[in-house]
């Protein structure tokens, strides 16, 4: 066996030597040494310059945020209150008066009349959609009356910001969206344009936004307390349930949640057994878990109480470690648990209490009034679903008290985690700043609300802008990460689906393999340290089937006056690159001509990489396309323009000239059948993927851009020759080879040494014909010599001569695999469609014997910006939002008609006579798009070559049909020799080993196991939770509107009525 390798790494060398053209491509360069110098990137220099560059970008935005402040503030403390103030006294623009909204059943529902502005907006490339710069926007959410007395006294003062929005950006063009979120609900935007209709119902209330939850209040550590005792019965508990959910969604991954249900006994509702960071995955685990929970018992506040305290003095765990509150949801109680606030929290009230009633009962409602009041809380009433929103968010109302009072030390500018836009700018950071009531009533005490928030957007693509790309090479990268050591710049930040809810939270463990050295660079990035450090580490190929071992230098130092931190990766062989230095005119010419396509013929087909050249450049998926749009506007203007970026254009036009010499001196002399070869082909740092011949074009399916390729990057990586099959999935049936050419990439680095400075400028390499080279192989790997005659030897029991893969192929399967475990060559024919597979799909025990006998090892890691399609819901079980449906017996009990169900029919069908859909089974996707995808956490599993390097044989025991097996790496390869016998029964049969990705089973990873071991992380630095001045009278209000009988009945038989001629009330509807 070892000769045959030796004849097959004999082979591939010798191909690549005369067709791969290594030798030649540096000489080429050497002797080009006038056109070009050598730079060096130094990391720490360059981490210090973009780090600089991106705080003076913030910084400016800071000014123009604080300028907004200020007024604001100033603003409102000189409004007169209007008592009676009429809608039409307000001139202003309302964003949802020209849209569409469209009923489920087809028919569009009638808009509401408007008072609005009628504007007119313009195509803007900078907030990708239609704009009015001279007015402001507003937005109200759906369930807020525009024409209260409160909303139009807030129009009516917040109008006087317009000006400020302008001046803002004529001090700076770039400024994104600048917003003031109020506390009342209204959101006005600048500049204005027509608010992005949900396809159902919108439910964006700003003050349930990522940044305005930051800005509005401290870091939270919360206990979720639910009274689960045997009163609490359908829609109560259904009620309660939702609030639950609801009130989740106003925390963020600054705050720390535990929830718990209680009767008799408190326990926890998931598998937490302490407060945990409420982060998308934690919380989604309790919106799952809080649905489970059953109504029986009796009901003691005490054991609510008391367990809670307990979590919140648990001082052993992670937890934000400012404000602290306990959140109790409960039918009605008369006991005022007066001993449990006693031992826990008096006199110094360090946790407050917020005490929910829900659903519509007789209880006496003074002791949870007492409870909140007694202990700087709030009492609230959630009578039914349509109050559940509004009065799960107000207690930030109460938080932000402190923060008031505090003055100018509370307004410090905090930038959010990463997040979607709700207006289509894609993924932005906010900074934000806390808005006060700076009034005074008669008594010269100050006022203690905020009045709202003031945002302003930073599109991440504006930030990547002033990071180094193409002189870092393919696989150099920049990065930066927030205190929770979630990313804000990375490579491998690409969120799939967009969800306006959530914020996106990749950590930059999950965004690369995580390991030590990453732990220890990612704690002293969020401590706000620099610093530098050289590992080796495992990193996944682009197309994620493979992973490489590689070595890499950290370097890394803090953004100052913001929460994040910049880090650089750069490889060894990416410390110098080639600039480009084309002064000569008639040369830039004579190179330039050889991109024209009339060339393409003679010197071989040219992709150039879609990058930003010039300014005025149209960008194209389609290469051709791409490359007459770069023709054309080279014809009007040079490389040296003040248009276009020169070092991209130099060193762009510098490879076309260099691998038009390989062309000529290489391949041009070359006969490629000979060699059966479909393609020869070299790709450069500069962005030219020149393709030899022309036709070879036709079926090439690389990236054009080779930084995104990854045959050029793991080329770069690897030693040796790198073969790269087409990949093909568990499903692919190839039915027509003859007229299915088949090719195998094999490529290899240009390494270069220019006065002792190493760097690898550009990736060489050849296709192979999968047919002929099979064929090959089995030549290669046999006992046959040229002389030999095939068809003259025939290896059987009654001959002494050697086995081989050729002579008996009907025996023995030999195959070449590569280093992810993908089938590359074989000797048997019915493999050959399966070329590119994974090989445990091709030989299940053949593969599990290589990774069982250390061959292969594997990797294991989840991808958490997948998307799937949505999972069959069961219509079994209390949905997180329902409509309550009467029984028969509940339409003949004349109780039923003035009891809670009754009550919140009504409120839903004051909803439902805005909104139909609202009356609709399917889940809606807020103020997302429609929810036909959902995202997902997908598992993934690659294999890769592990240590053992030398020839091995095994059996591979299997009764009396085991199988014997030879393994040997080829050298200066990534590929696995293996020669074994053909399977002689199915006692042989393995279970398959899997590498394809999949969508991770419910709860994998375990969240309940990672918590208990959670990852480094900071809070903000700044906490306001106490202030002694804070006045706690206000704490609490009750609901004064008790329906009558006869309203109640006429109003639900309108309802029924309603419902059941469109159609038949479901079990679920969604708020």
């Amino acid at each position: 066996m070892q000769y045959w390798a030796r004849r097959l790494e004999q082979e591939i060398d010798g191909v690549m030597r005369i067709f791969g053209g290594v030798q030649q491509l540096r000489g080429i360069y050497n002797e080009n040494r006038n056109l070009f110098e050598v730079k060096e990137n130094v990391p720490r220099k360059l981490v210090e310059k973009v780090a600089g560059d991106i705080e003076s970008l913030l910084a400016k935005k800071v000014r123009a945020l604080k300028r907004l402040a200020n007024a604001a503030e100033k603003f409102q403390k000189a409004h007169h209150w209007q008592d009676n103030i009429r809608e039409e006294d307000i001139e202003y623009y309302d964003s949802k008066a020209d849209t569409e909204y469209d009923d489920p059943d087809g028919e569009e529902i009638e808009r509401e009349k408007s008072n609005s502005l009628k504007l007119e907006f313009t195509d803007d490339a900078n907030f990708k959609t239609k704009v009015n710069y001279s007015y402001a926007a507003v937005q109200i959410p759906t369930d807020i009356y525009k024409g209260s007395t409160v909303i139009l006294n807030e129009l009516n003062w917040t109008q006087a910001l317009e000006d400020v929005f302008i001046e803002n950006r004529k001090e700076d063009p770039s400024l994104l969206w600048q917003v003031f979120g109020s506390a009342t609900g209204v959101t006005r935007y600048y500049p204005a344009t027509p608010w992005r209709a949900p396809n159902k119902i919108d439910l964006y209330d700003v003050r349930r936004r990522p940044w305005y939850i930051q800005g509005a209040s401290s870091p939270k550590d919360m206990v979720i307390i639910v009274d689960v005792s045997g009163s609490v019965s359908g829609l109560t508990l259904k009620l309660m349930k939702t609030s639950v959910y609801e009130m989740l969604d106003t925390l963020s991954d600054d705050d720390y949640v535990n929830v718990a249900s209680f009767n008799e006994k408190a326990k926890p509702v998931s598998c937490f057994k302490h407060l945990v960071q409420a982060n998308i995955r934690n919380k989604k685990v309790f919106k799952e878990d809080v649905q489970g929970m059953v109504a029986k018992g009796t009901t003691d506040y005490k054991a609510g109480f008391e367990y809670a305290f307990d979590q919140l003095q648990n001082s052993n765990i992670t937890r934000a470690n400012c404000n602290k509150m306990i959140m109790m949801f409960t039918d009605g109680g008369e006991d005022r648990v007066q001993d449990v606030f006693e031992k826990y929290n008096w006199p110094n009230k360090t946790v407050r209490v917020f005490t929910f009633s829900v659903g519509q009962h007789n209880y006496d409602v003074t002791p949870l009034q007492w409870m909140a009041c007694a202990n700087k809380g709030y009492y609230f009433e959630i009578p039914s679903i349509g109050a559940i929103r509004i009065n799960t968010q107000e207690y930030l109302d109460v938080l932000g008290r402190p923060m008031v009072l505090a003055g100018n030390r509370a307004k410090q500018v905090q930038w959010t985690n990463v997040y979607q836009d709700a207006l289509g700018l894609g993924l932005v950071v906010t900074g934000t700043l806390p808005v006060f009531n700076l009034t005074e009533d008669s008594s010269d005490r100050k006022n203690q609300l905020i009045l709202g928030v003031m945002g302003i957007d930073v599109a991440l693509n504006d930030i990547k802008r002033l990071t180094p790309r193409y002189n870092l090479g393919a696989n150099g990268y920049v990065f930066a990460i927030d205190l929770n050591g979630y990313v804000l710049l990375h490579p491998n930040l690409q969120p799939q689906i967009i969800n306006f809810r959530e914020p996106v939270t990749l950590d930059f463990l999950d965004a690369e393999l995580e390991d030590e050295n990453k732990e220890e660079i990612r704690r002293s990035m969020i401590d706000g340290n620099d610093g530098q450090r050289f590992i080796k580490t495992l990193i996944k190929s682009l197309d994620e089937q493979y992973i490489d071992e590689v070595f890499r230098t950290y370097t890394w130092a803090p953004i100052k006056s913001t929460n994040y931190s910049l880090g650089l990766v750069l490889p060894p062989y990416s410390t110098y690159y080639i600039q480009a230095n084309l002064s000569d005119q008639i040369l830039q010419v004579k190179y330039f001509e050889y991109l024209l396509p009339n060339s393409f013929e003679s010197e071989g087909h040219v992709f150039i990489a879609p990058r930003e050249y010039c300014k005025d450049l149209d960008l194209s998926d389609n290469n051709t396309e791409f490359l007459e749009n770069f023709i054309a506007l080279m014809e009007k203007v040079t490389p040296d323009s003040k248009q276009c970026d020169n070092f991209l254009l130099h060193n762009l036009i510098l490879d076309t000239g260099i691998t038009q010499q390989l062309v000529e001196r290489v391949w041009k002399d070359q006969d490629l059948n000979t060699y059966s070869l479909l393609a020869v082909f070299a790709a450069t740092d500069g962005g030219i993927t020149r393709v030899f011949p022309n036709k070879a074009a036709d079926d090439w399916e690389e990236e054009p851009e080779p930084f995104n390729a990854s045959f050029y990057r793991r080329s770069l990586d690897n030693k040796g020759y790198i073969f790269k099959p087409p990949y093909r999935d568990a499903g692919y049936r190839e039915l027509d080879l003859e007229n299915n050419t088949i090719g195998i990439l094999v490529s290899t680095a240009v390494e270069l040494s220019i006065g002792g400075k190493t760097l690898k400028p550009a990736v060489v390499g050849v296709k192979l014909d999968l047919e002929a080279w099979a064929e090959k192989f089995k030549v290669l790997a046999s006992n046959r010599t040229d002389r030999d005659q095939l068809g003259a030897r025939r290896c059987d029991p009654s001959t002494s001569c050697e086995m081989d893969c050729e002579a008996n192929n009907k025996d023995l399967i030999c195959v070449l695999i590569d280093d992810g475990g993908f089938l590359v060559l074989s000797n048997q024919e019915d493999h050959w469609y399966q070329v590119g597979k994974f090989f445990s799909e091709v030989d299940a025990n053949l593969m599990s014997a290589l990774y069982n006998n250390s061959f292969y090892a594997r990797k294991e890691s989840y991808d958490f910006q997948s998307v799937c399609a949505p999972e069959a819901q069961s219509n079994t079980g209390a949905a997180p939002r329902g409509v309550f449906v009467p029984t028969v017996a509940d339409l003949l009990n004349l109780a039923w008609w003035t009891s809670a169900a009754a009550w919140s029919l009504f409120q839903q069908f004051l909803y439902g006579l805005t909104y139909s859909s609202w009356f609709q089974t399917e889940e809606v996707a807020g103020d997302s798009m429609e929810a036909r995808e959902t995202s997902c956490i997908m598992k993934q599993t690659q294999y890769y070559f592990s240590t053992v390097n030398a020839t091995y044989n095994a059996i591979i025991d299997c009764g009396n049909c085991s199988r014997l097996f030879h393994a040997q790496r080829l050298a200066n390869t990534n590929l696995l020799f293996v020669v074994a016998d053909k399977p002689l029964c199915s006692q042989c049969e393995s279970i398959k080993l899997l590498q394809a990705e999949v969508r991770a089973p419910p709860r994998d990873p375990n969240q309940c196991e990672l918590v208990d071991r959670p990852r480094y992380r900071k809070g903000p630095h700044i906490c306001f939770d106490y202030n002694a001045t804070e006045d706690t009278s206000d704490c609490g209000r009750g609901a004064s509107f008790a329906p009558s009988l006869g309203v109640l009945l006429s109003l639900q038989l309108l309802l029924l009525y309603s419902s059941a001629s469109r159609h038949p009330l479901p079990p679920a509807a969604c708020l």
